[in-house]
């Protein structure tokens, strides 16, 4: 059973305007099965994870690109880059929009590749893990704390219970899970960390201990919602601080975890700035941690980390899904006054609070701590540039219904997002 994806009508566009699709992201998210129903007819699909064709495309890169003629879909690219001048020369001689759709799961080791070998004739396209509009059907746009677009949303979105919101959560976005009935959960995700040790971490030269690097990722899952201290990290995974910050990039640029950074601005005093860490998959990061069922992690230590994660997750894959940068930040100062989330768009801040309850009392009490960069008397010519709006903001929760909590901020379901 096939899950329509929001980011195909994304795909759609790519293909049209470039001669070469790249579509990344981490591994089993569906990319190849997404460009497999999206291909029409002619179109030929061969994998790169085949050691024959693998071979062929890295001995014989002219013969394989003729055996191989697009319109093509060419899976897992970053086994053969030495394909990649000779899809530049293709491309450059046929100018055919839509010829070249390549995959590939390890994006830190192949965008240099294709960024120094296909410059101005790619079009790049990230795929994560399902959101919870794609399972549901619904296919939200990006998220927006916008009341009128919410309202709007109210009679398209399925309402969820808590129990059903944290079934969510455990079970992840990874569209097997929901492809598959009866899918043994701890198995699949035992199964995947095996494949991304073997395959992704062990390309990787300052990667040498598969089990330390193993022991690091469930750390990291440990702290998803949380400052990133590569001290902390090292000290408790038994290395170094420069190896911590290495591997952190490695889950980074395999789509593993993403990092918001905090939010800045000249007016802003004592602002905390460092990134924060989240696991863009709930469910991978559940596995980590040993939390067997969802009713136990919602009843845990770590539930409203996990609430928060599944939250900041799902908004920035609805950015991605519609092609866009997420705009995203976070703010926090040393006085530990902190907004969860900020959205960034069109000079305007739009502060997002993300609480693990029904009524969400005081939550937005943090949010005038903004208010400096929207007054004119703390900018003069030079800053001008730096001054902002503020935004209608919202506080992401387990409400049963979207509601005002006042004239400017609203009380949103997490199952609106």
């Amino acid at each position: 059973m096939y899950i329509s994806r929001k980011i195909e009508t994304t795909v759609r566009r790519i293909s049209k305007t470039f001669p070469a699709l790249m579509l990344t992201g981490p591994r089993q998210s569906g990319k190849t099965t997404m460009l497999n129903c999206l291909s029409e007819d002619g179109r030929r699909y061969v994998s790169l994870d085949d050691p024959g064709d693998r071979l062929f495309a890295k001995t014989e890169p002219s013969a394989f690109l003729e055996r191989y003629s697009p319109p093509v879909i060419i899976d897992e690219i970053q086994y053969a880059p030495e394909i990649l001048p000779y899809i530049k020369i293709h491309v450059d001689k046929h100018k055919r929009n839509g010829d070249f759709w390549l995959t590939g799961s390890q994006m830190f080791h192949m965008m240099k590749n294709v960024s120094e070998s296909l410059a101005g004739r790619v079009g790049v396209v990230n795929l994560f893990g399902l959101s919870n509009s794609e399972i549901t059907g619904t296919l939200f746009d990006s998220f927006t704390t916008d009341k009128d677009i919410l309202m709007k949303r109210l009679d398209r979105a399925r309402r969820m219970t808590l129990p059903e919101i944290f079934e969510r959560i455990h079970l992840g976005g990874m569209p097997r899970v929901y492809e598959q009935q009866g899918l043994d959960l701890d198995e699949y995700y035992s199964s995947y960390v095996q494949t991304y040790l073997s395959r992704d971490v062990r390309e990787l030269t300052q990667v040498a201990d598969e089990l330390a690097f193993y022991r690091f990722l469930c750390i990291a899952a440990a702290r998803t919602g949380t400052l990133v201290s590569y001290e902390a990290l090292a000290k408790e995974a038994e290395i170094s601080a420069p190896t911590a910050k290495q591997w952190l990039s490695v889950l980074v640029s395999s789509g593993v975890i993403i990092l918001i950074e905090p939010y800045h601005n000249n007016v802003l005093k004592r602002v905390v700035k460092a990134p924060r860490m989240y696991f863009l998959d709930t469910g991978l990061a559940a596995h980590l941690t040993k939390w067997q069922n969802a009713a136990v992690l919602e009843s845990g230590a770590m539930a409203g980390a996990f609430f928060e994660t599944y939250v900041v997750s799902e908004i920035y894959k609805s950015f991605v899904n519609v092609g866009k940068r997420p705009p995203l930040y976070y703010y926090r100062d040393s006085n530990t006054k902190e907004i969860d989330l900020i959205i960034l768009r069109d000079g305007t801040l739009y502060p997002i609070e993300i609480k693990k309850s029904a009524n969400p009392t005081g939550a937005t009490k943090h949010f005038t701590v903004l208010n400096p960069v929207a007054d004119d008397k703390n900018f003069d010519e030079l800053t001008r540039q730096l001054k902002m709006e503020i935004g209608p903001g919202c506080v992401v929760c387990l409400a049963g219904d979207l509601r005002p909590i006042d004239k400017k901020n609203w009380a949103v379901p997490v199952w609106l997002i």
